[in-house]
This record gives C-alpha cells, sequence and structure tokens, in this order.
C-alpha cells in the first residue's frame, strides 16, 4: 500500500470516529444550552480561531511540505531545524496572542457582537491558544513524514476528553447562566485539546531520531534561512486562512448588525446565528473529514511529487482526491438534503435549522471539492494564488450576507445565501487556478453521470422515506433510509463506472491491511 493510501485511510477512520465523537459533542451542547447558549458559543468561536490561525502562521501546512522534501534528500538535520524554527516562531507568537485575547474579551463581546454575554466564552477559549500552536507543529511534522496514525490518534483522545467533560461542566456552570454554560463547552474544549498535546508530544518524545532540547537555542539562532523556507509556503497559506478566519470573525457581527437593521432583536438573532452554524453547519460539515483527510495527505505526496518532477504522479493523486470527494459529497448532499428535517429532529429535538440544510447541501458539493484543490494549490507553491482566490470569495461571501441579511424578506436566509455563494466561487477559481497549473484532464462525461446519480437516488430518496411505516419510530426510519439510499447509490455509481474495480480491490486491500495492524 502506498504512503498516500495508507496515510488517507487511516485519517479517515480517525475522521469518522472524530466527526461522530464531535456530533454527541453538539447534541449535548444544543440539548444542555439550547440555541441561545449555541449562538453565545459560535458567535465566540471564530475569534479563537482567528487568533489561533495567526498564531500558527501558516506552519502546519509549510512543516509538512519542507520535512517530507528533506526526508526525500535524506537530510534529517534539516528536520530538526525546521521543527526548532517552528516551535520558537508559535510560542513567541502565542505568548503575544493570547494575553490580547483576554484583554479586548470586554470591548470584542459588547462593541462587536452586540451581546456582552459573549466575554465569558471569549475568556475560557484563550488558553486554547499555545496548546494549539505547539500541537499544529507536532502535526505538521509526523504528516510531513507521512505518518498519519499521531495526528489521527490525537484527534479521537481530544474528543473523547471533550465529550467526558462538556457534559459536567455545562450542567455545572448553567445555574450561573447560559453564557457560564457555554464558557463550560469552550473550557472542555481546552482541556481536549491539551490532552491532545500530552499525547502528541510523548509520540514524538518515543518516536524522535534526535533530542529536540540539544543545542535549541543554537538551531534557533542559525535558522534564518530555514525560517525563510517555512515563511514562503506559510505567508501565503497563513494568507489563506487568516482571510478564512478575519471573514469567519467578521461574520457574526455583520449578521449581529444586518438583522438588527431587518428588525430582529439581539436574543433573537443569536438564537437564529445559533440554529444555523450550531445546528446546520456541523451537519453540512460532517462529511468534510473526508475531504480533510485526502487534503492533509495530498500536500506531502504532492510535494514528493513534484520535488521529483513527476507530472503524471500529481494528475493521478488530484484526480483520485477529487473524483473521490465528488462521490462521497454527492452521498452525503443526496442524505442530507432528503432527510433534513428528521436528522434535526433526531439529534437536536428540534426541527429548526433543517430549512438552512435544504437550501445549502446542493452547494456544499463545491466546499467538498474544495478541499483538495487547496492542498495541491499549496504543495505545489501556489499557495499565494489559493490566498488570492480566497479574498475574492469571502469579500463576495460577506457582501451579499450584509445585502441580504439586512433584508426583512432574507433575515437569517440571506447569511446561509451568502455562506454557499462564497463556497462556490472560491472552488471556481481554484479549479481555474489548477487548470492553468498543471497538465490536467478533465471528464466531462464523469462529471455527468455523478450529477445525474445524484438528482436520480435524491428522488428515490424521498421515495423510500414516504413508503417507510411511522410506526418504525424516527430512529429506524432514518438508519433504513440511510442504509438503502447509500447502498443504491453505491450500486449505481459502480453501474455507471464511476467506481472501478480495481479501486474495489485496492480498498479491500488497504481496510483489511489496517486491521491486521491494528488487532497486532
Amino acid at each position: 500500500m502506498s504512503k498516500f493510501l495508507k496515510g488517507t485511510f487511516i485519517l479517515l477512520m480517525a475522521g469518522l470516529v472524530t466527526r461522530v465523537l464531535g456530533f454527541i459533542n453538539r447534541i449535548v451542547i444544543a440539548r444542555f444550552i439550547g440555541e441561545e447558549g449555541v449562538g453565545l458559543y459560535m458567535m465566540a468561536f471564530p475569534t479563537m480561531v482567528l487568533v489561533v490561525t495567526i498564531t500558527q502562521l501558516g506552519l502546519p501546512v509549510a512543516i509538512s511540505k519542507n520535512v517530507a522534501e528533506a526526508e526525500a534528500r535524506g537530510d534529517f538535520r534539516k528536520v530538526k531545524k525546521i521543527l526548532v524554527v517552528s516551535l520558537a516562531t508559535t510560542i513567541s507568537l502565542s505568548l503575544v496572542f493570547t494575553p490580547a485575547l483576554i484583554f479586548l474579551a470586554p470591548y470584542l463581546s459588547e462593541t462587536l457582537f452586540t451581546d456582552p454575554r459573549t466575554q465569558w466564552p471569549l475568556l475560557a477559549i484563550a488558553p486554547i491558544v499555545p496548546i494549539v500552536a505547539i500541537s499544529s507543529v507536532l502535526r505538521g511534522y509526523f504528516q510531513g513524514r507521512q505518518n498519519m496514525k499521531p495526528s489521527a490518534t490525537s484527534q479521537v483522545i481530544e474528543q473523547l476528553v471533550r465529550i467526558t467533560l462538556i457534559a459536567v461542566l455545562t450542567k455545572a456552570f448553567m445555574p450561573y447562566g447560559i453564557e457560564y454554560a457555554a464558557a463550560g463547552a469552550m473550557i472542555a474544549s481546552v482541556m481536549g485539546e491539551l490532552i491532545s498535546l500530552i499525547y502528541l508530544m510523548t509520540t514524538f518524545k518515543l518516536r524522535k531520531s534526535f533530542r529536540l532540547r540539544k543545542n535549541f537555542f543554537q538551531f534557533v539562532n542559525s535558522g534564518k534561512s530555514t525560517f525563510n523556507d517555512l515563511m514562503k509556503i506559510a505567508l501565503p497559506t497563513t494568507g489563506s486562512r487568516l482571510i478564512g478566519s478575519v471573514s469567519w470573525f467578521f461574520e457574526p457581527i455583520v449578521v449581529a448588525h444586518s438583522l438588527a437593521i431587518a428588525g430582529v432583536a439581539a436574543v433573537a438573532a443569536t438564537k437564529q446565528y445559533g440554529a444555523l452554524t450550531g445546528f446546520a453547519m456541523p451537519l453540512l460539515l460532517l462529511p468534510s473529514f473526508i475531504t480533510y483527510s485526502l487534503s492533509t495527505s495530498l500536500v506531502p505526496a504532492i510535494s514528493e511529487a513534484n520535488s521529483k518532477k513527476n507530472p503524471k504522479v500529481i494528475e493521478y493523486l488530484l484526480q483520485q482526491s477529487l473524483r473521490f470527494s465528488l462521490l462521497t459529497g454527492g452521498l452525503a448532499v443526496v442524505v442530507l438534503y432528503v432527510l433534513a428535517e428528521p436528522l434535526m429532529t433526531l439529534m437536536y429535538g428540534t426541527s429548526n435549522g433543517s430549512q438552512f440544510i435544504k437550501l445549502m447541501a446542493p452547494f456544499f458539493l463545491f466546499y467538498y471539492f474544495q478541499g483538495p484543490l487547496q492542498a495541491a494549490l499549496q504543495a505545489l507553491d501556489l499557495a499565494r494564488a489559493a490566498m488570492i482566490n480566497s479574498l475574492i470569495g469571502n469579500l463576495a461571501k460577506t457582501a451579499v450576507i450584509f445585502l441580504l441579511a439586512s433584508q426583512p424578506a432574507f433575515g437569517i436566509n440571506g447569511v446561509a445565501l451568502g455562506m454557499v455563494m462564497g463556497i462556490v466561487l472560491i472552488t471556481l477559481l481554484h479549479f481555474a487556478t489548477m487548470l492553468k497549473a498543471v497538465s490536467f484532464s478533465f471528464y466531462i462525461k464523469d462529471y455527468i453521470k455523478m450529477f445525474g446519480l445524484i438528482i436520480f437516488s435524491g428522488s428515490l430518496g424521498f421515495l423510500l422515506w414516504g413508503l417507510l411505516d411511522e410506526s418504525l419510530g424516527l430512529t429506524v426510519k432514518v438508519m433504513i433510509s440511510t442504509v438503502l439510499m447509500g447502498g443504491l447509490y453505491i450500486v449505481l455509481a459502480i453501474a455507471l463506472g464511476l467506481i472501478r474495480k480495481n479501486e474495489l480491490l485496492r480498498i479491500r486491500s488497504a481496510v483489511s491491511s489496517f486491521f491486521k495492524k491494528t488487532i497486532k
């Protein structure tokens, strides 16, 4: 099994487990603190993501790419220097931005978010910044060596710790107010990341081929060229992420003010934003663990192929990743669109937010396609182009959100439309950039088959749901519908030649190899 396939499969398994656990977290949060509490949580969360993005400085992708290239040359001294310089950079930045987040929390909550209660979740999440900064460097190192197990395991550990603590903390803080319960959910996230970091550090200590602390500051002082090499990738990469994070940071601010113009009260706006971002979006983002796994494995794999001047391998990896993303994303769109209302009721105890899923699900096919494209652009030293694409898409998204959400006829639906418009635009721009950069064949016939498969499977899905007896109960009915739709989708995909026999054999081999090693 190739390193790319093996690494992708490990991340897929971990991603599946992590997303399931993450969903349990979301369900617990929703049932304990409701739409309003989730709204407070989701208003504060983008601020943390922005600070983490600035602190990471785009280094995880740069580390992965540079470590992969250094290992291909057998330059292990360079590997240590990459790690030392990266740690020194992220730790220094976290010492600046963590206190800044704490001191700015009152201003952000009262002035920008128009809801003073967001102050406590902001303060509670601040300690996560240095933890994530260090753990991201270690994950980048392991991914660069195409060893995905530590990164995958750490994600599972993080979710297990979070799910253990979240119910206890939200319940303990709820008597003091909804804002304190939201802060309790944030504290659970901090603890999950901390235990995950301890695992990564222990794994690194056991598996490293060099002593990190030996001559640490000498490596830092002599690491100017290494720092410059990292920044060539990191700065454009962090530019793309920073644009997305800044856009996400301003999103709740723009939403709050736009809905206020439309005549929606602050508390109601918080609830509506909670239903959109806390209930609907997690369901829509659930399948992205597949594209995330592919993207993470693509960066070192394409970087290695690019350093060896092998364009055929680059195209093969990209074609396979895009086709797999389209197939899995298509199935997700069918299931989410058909079962939007029952899934929301089953998971959150309310159908609020199901209208957002039906509105956004068809467009999210572009989101599942976006991850591998962006990873390939970064691996091919086109991170600057990806950054410009992200800037254009996010500016357009913010403008559309303000224009539509401020009108009573659209309200919160205008926010959803702005989000999907940004996703579609960025994906199309990434694809256009990729077509210019590499020799890439576009199989139009396969894409026509794919869209036909999605439409036909969705139509049959509605028919199947209507035929199932109500006496089965909601849980059983959803499970039967999902299995039947999934099975039908896969059979039709094989019949149409979208899934090939040799690929099924390779997947079977990968699964068999993975479980044999796991049992051992």
